[in-house]
């Protein structure tokens, strides 16, 4: 709720928000904000489920993205699949995958192999947003599965519930990909 870098702008940002973090106790504060600052605030597009917090980190690293004619921005986030799946039509999950789209600043998103990290086994996804995509990218959005065998190695020894590790190759591979 305090954006400790209010009126700043950045060409890159990353955020690994918690995934299913109920934000409620937050949520008048974030409603006010919204209100306020109309159709150009970071949370202008729509609020999630008050349940899940990961896409109103999403939406605050979209405000920081340096604007287009200044050079744009790109951001990397990881979050689990509720942002691409949760919610019916014209709810705030909705309604911020519809700006993003409409704003064509979703570059890609790479599915990732479950296991991968220390406190949870579940499916996770990269999202790559950006507002200075290359002219042969506009209007598309890359799908990248890295979740199949060929991406990832098992550990010698698992960390709590990571028990797969993306090697060296396997990180070349996607960003070949990536890259096609």
């Amino acid at each position: 709720t305090d954006d400790a870098f209010k009126g700043r702008h950045f060409d890159f940002g990353m955020s690994n928000p918690p995934y299913g973090v109920d934000w409620k106790q937050y949520a008048k504060a974030v409603t006010k904000e919204r209100d306020e600052a109309g159709p150009y605030g970071r949370f202008a597009p729509g609020l999630p489920a008050t349940s899940d917090g990961q896409m109103l980190f999403l939406l605050h690293l979209a405000d920081k993205m340096r604007a287009p004619e200044d050079g744009g921005g790109r951001v990397g986030i990881v979050m689990n699949g509720s942002p691409l799946f949760s919610g019916g039509a014209a709810s705030g999950y909705s309604e911020i995958r519809r700006w993003l789209m409409e704003t064509d600043m979703v570059e890609a998103i790479i599915a990732l192999p479950t296991d991968i990290f220390y406190n949870t086994g579940i499916q996770t996804y990269i999202w790559i947003l950006s507002n200075r995509k290359p002219e042969e990218r506009r209007g598309k959005v890359q799908l990248i599965d890295a979740s199949g065998e060929r991406f990832w190695q098992s550990m010698r020894k698992s960390l709590g519930s990571k028990r797969r590790a993306i090697g060296d190759d396997a990180r070349a591979e996607i960003v070949r990909i990536y890259e096609e």
